[in-house]
């Protein structure tokens, strides 16, 4: 598998383009800040658990995995294509580089537009910034939504210290939403859970066991924000969304890029040892 370095004297990153363009290891003052399941890696039939996966162009699941357009249904599944598809690397410098995927006859099938991702992970100093441009290359507006899977690295997840700014959330597969105290019970089997209505845009984790302050900022068009992790695992994911699960059917909070336009968003990591 092509595997793509990036160093600062600070820190290091590590992508693979052709396993959709993921993060498989970021690391701060020499500490590896992410959580990788290698051996569902090595498999290309699985998901990858781990690293940074990229969501595009839905969050989370439909139901039955479908989805209607133009009164004709099509099939998605969870998460998208992004991460499972080849990314084409185009520039590369030292703490810098810049990948993209393109529409094609397999992404058209299930997704019927033409478009152009480009995603740029930059380093610096204790920060990874991940610039992203969706482009819409169709001649009708193009629907879809966007996300990150980060899976960071945690060996007592009773240690953490949650500053989220929300202070409800929904539990998947559930309509009850329940007020949150900054705490979870990490005894609980698995923890899947979405925060709306978001009073701001940075969110942060401080894991007192690794003496480690680690802070998300994202741009407004990220609404949602999951937390996701299961018991027995060293990891948690806090997940930047632009839409809930099942948006490309509600349209809630949805983004629509008109033909030849273009969004261009970021999102920022951030790991402070004290």
């Amino acid at each position: 598998m092509n595997k793509l370095l990036l160093e600062t004297d600070r820190s290091r990153l590590e992508v693979l383009p052709d396993r959709g363009g993921i993060i498989t290891s970021w690391s701060v003052e020499g500490q590896e800040i992410l959580y990788l399941d290698k051996e569902r890696l090595a498999n290309p039939q699985l998901s990858v658990r781990g690293g940074v996966p990229i969501l595009f162009p839905i969050c989370g699941n439909l139901p039955d995995d479908t989805y209607t357009h133009n009164g004709k249904q099509y099939t998605l599944k969870q998460h998208g294509f992004a991460r499972d598809l080849p990314w084409e690397p185009v520039t590369q410098e030292k703490a810098s580089l810049t990948l993209v995927l393109n529409s094609n006859e397999q992404t058209r099938a299930v997704y019927p537009f033409d478009f152009k991702v480009a995603f740029t992970y930059q380093l610096e100093d204790n920060s990874l910034e991940i610039r992203q441009q969706y482009t819409n290359l169709s001649s009708e507006p193009m629907p879809f939504s966007m996300g990150f899977h980060p899976y960071f690295l945690a060996l007592d997840k009773n240690q953490l210290q949650l500053e989220i700014p929300s202070q409800k959330y929904q539990a998947k597969n559930s309509k009850e939403i329940h007020s949150f105290d900054g705490k979870f019970d990490f005894n609980t089997e698995e923890i899947d859970v979405a925060f709306g209505q978001l009073s701001g845009t940075s969110t942060s984790v401080t894991d007192t066991n690794r003496q480690m302050k680690l802070t998300i900022d994202y741009d407004q068009v990220f609404s949602t924000l999951v937390f996701w992790t299961v018991k027995g695992k060293d990891f948690y994911c806090l997940e930047p969304w632009s839409a809930p699960r099942n948006a490309l059917n509600t349209g809630e909070n949805l983004t629509v890029v008109q033909p030849k336009g273009e969004l261009l968003t970021s999102i920022r990591l951030s790991a402070i040892f004290s």
